[in-house]
């Protein structure tokens, strides 16, 4: 849930560690601090709050080396201080770690140390790191990093620099990422691509258990055993202005806008005029092997949970096969029945939540089969799974996921259309008429963006209450539950998702005069039930805004206020219907002054459980 950038080579490393925590900062942002070697020496200097803390003590008291490490913190052991901040110094002070994870042994360590003499500063897991490899350390770093590893037990990345070898970067990976970009006579690690992308686009990365000892002029790879690897070098080819701002006010507002160009880049090559069916590269399911699939089970965390949960209706209604959703964190607690028989398909945006692989590797080893639906090339998902497809929503870096959301929806739609053509459930008419209808979301999108203004205002009149809640049915409830995680992640605000019929069966007592509900209305053979609900709540004092499709019937007379989605066919509005609910999350959170990028106790990538 950490962010770790280091460097070495020939330049300064402080503005080069101090740039590239500022594209990690999305990764955790409660502290922040960074180890810089000069002369032989290791210098550290961190501090509790956001990264600009850092930075101004920094020009207040200039640093420099051409060898650092960096880390911006989202805490799991020990509160936000300075002292529990990363860099953390091991020993007489010659040692310095950042490290991402937990190591779940640290107490039985810490005693062992504690007993040696060591005297620890903080309350972190990660200060036994550096003290134990200090214990070890008998001139070579990485002999001393390796035999570490073979005591310790968690899941982690971290990056280690000694003041006696001030030539080299040791990193280690295990169930947390961790890359290594490699320039002219410069080399970097980072736990995510944007740290490094102003420098270089050639990057490795680190598989499990995997060493790496980083030189201004060369890298080199091993096992645990100390064996020398291979590895390939890849090129990356995002745009390096996808991770800067631009002239929008925040990241989530310009990655909302950038839902047109993310949804057709998920379909492109895959979804198209020229081409029958879809096309889904990386992916070799065929007849056969689905001959031998009884269920789908889709398991991810969080927004991609709601994906998923759209995923469900949509594969069932157009593939015919039964799907369950599981939330990751709970799916290998709860005897996951899965076996052979078993398509185990997983949703995950950075490809690096714990529970997510934990529970792709608890199905794989059930025997499942393993698709899994990504947006980060490489990542250990996509690489545990037997396929992939890439969701191409380029690097997402406010906190609350909006674009990853909706290109997650469209590979999951190009998944169901891909099970329906090998079940022979539609037929290619059918499967031509969806795709056409596919690839106009692009243009709904852009005109469900223009909802903005209207939701700003509406968010200025109510951005102080107390409670808010969204109904729908059907898809809508699936939405509904993604609009509400918006709205508590960014303002705060109490807010529940319930499926409008279940309004009887106890959540209508909550409803008082001044509560304010939000009614979604895309799903045709819903509307008079719907327009239903809106009415019971509006009895008993609610204010109701309405966002409903073109055409949906009664609804102006029944809700306070209601705003109009461009018309799309029932089992695609999702993709539209998100727009206007995280714009509204996001006027809202402005409005009260909150900080939408980095909202209060989150971090973008979950790597901890």
């Amino acid at each position: 849930m950490c962010g770790i950038v280091g460097y070495i080579g020939n330049q300064n490393a402080v503005p080069i560690l101090v740039d590239g925590l500022k594209k990690l900062e999305y990764r955790g942002y409660d502290s922040a601090g960074v180890a810089v070697c000069g002369g032989g020496a290791i210098d550290i200097r961190k501090y509790k709050g956001r990264l600009s803390v850092l930075e101004q003590r920094l020009n207040e008291a200039p640093l420099s080396g051409t060898l650092g490490i960096g880390h911006t913190r989202w805490a799991t052991h020990g509160e936000p201080s300075d002292q529990n901040a990363h860099p953390h110094a091991g020993g007489t002070g010659d040692i310095a770690v950042v490290h991402n994870g937990i190591i779940e042994n640290y107490q039985q360590i810490k005693n062992e140390l504690t007993a040696l003499g060591y005297e620890f500063r903080s309350e972190t897991d990660t200060e036994v790191l550096a003290h134990y490899i200090d214990h070890f350390y008998e001139g070579d770093l990485a002999e001393a990093v390796r035999k570490v590893l073979g005591k310790i037990r968690g899941s982690y990345a971290f990056a280690v620099v000694s003041g006696k070898e001030p030539d080299k970067i040791v990193c280690v990976r295990k169930e947390n990422p961790l890359i290594v970009g490699v320039g002219q006579g410069e080399n970097f690690a980072a736990s995510d691509i944007p740290a490094i992308l102003e420098h270089t686009r050639d990057i490795y990365l680190l598989d499990e258990n995997e060493l790496a000892v980083i030189r201004k002029d060369s890298v080199r790879f091993y096992d645990l055993a100390g064996n020398a690897l291979e590895k390939k070098l890849l090129k990356v080819d995002w745009d390096a202005a996808a991770a800067e701002k631009g002239n929008y006010a925040h990241f989530m507002l310009k990655e909302i806008h950038e839902q047109p160009g993310a949804v057709r880049n998920t379909m492109t090559g895959r979804v198209s005029e020229e081409a029958a069916g879809v096309t889904l590269d990386r992916i070799s399911l065929t007849r056969e092997d689905l001959a031998r699939i009884g269920r789908i089970c889709i398991v991810a965390c969080g927004t991609a949970y709601h994906a998923g949960l759209v995923g469900q209706y949509v594969i069932e209604n157009l593939a015919g096969l039964p799907v369950d959703v599981k939330v990751a964190s709970e799916f290998r607690y709860n005897c996951p029945l899965v076996d052979d028989r078993t398509l185990l398909l997983v949703v995950c945006q950075s490809g690096e939540t714990l529970d997510t692989l934990m529970s792709l590797k608890e199905a794989r080893k059930k025997g499942a089969r393993i698709l899994s639906i990504v947006n980060v090339i490489g990542s250990s998902v996509a690489r545990e799974s037997h396929d992939v497809l890439y969701t191409r929503a380029g690097p997402e870096i406010a906190v609350a996921s909006t674009k990853a959301y909706t290109a997650q929806l469209i590979a999951l739609y190009e998944v169901a259309l891909q099970l329906a053509a090998l079940r022979e459930t539609m037929s290619m008419p059918e499967i031509e008429e969806f795709k056409q209808q596919m690839l106009g979301l692009p243009a709904r999108i852009e005109e469900a963006l223009k909802l903005s203004e209207p939701l700003r205002l509406f968010a200025g009149e109510h951005a102080q209450v107390r409670d808010l809640f969204f109904l729908g049915r059907g898809l809508d409830y699936a939405v509904a539950l993604e609009g509400s995680l918006k709205l508590k992640e960014l303002s705060y605000i109490h807010s529940e998702a319930y499926p409008a019929g279940e309004l009887k069966h106890g959540p209508i007592a909550l409803i008082e005069k001044g509560t304010v509900v939000l009614a979604l209305l895309t799903q045709e053979t819903l509307y008079e039930k719907m327009v239903s609900n809106i009415r019971e709540v509006k009895a008993r004092g609610a204010y109701v805004l309405a966002i409903a499709a073109e055409g949906a019937p009664a609804v102006d007379t029944a809700a306070d206020a209601t705003l109009r989605l461009p018309a799309v066919p029932a089992l695609l509005a999702p993709v539209v219907a998100a727009v206007p609910l995280q714009l509204l999350a996001y006027h809202i959170a402005v409005a009260r002054g909150n900080d939408v990028d980095k909202p209060r106790n989150l971090a973008k990538s979950v790597t901890v459980e």
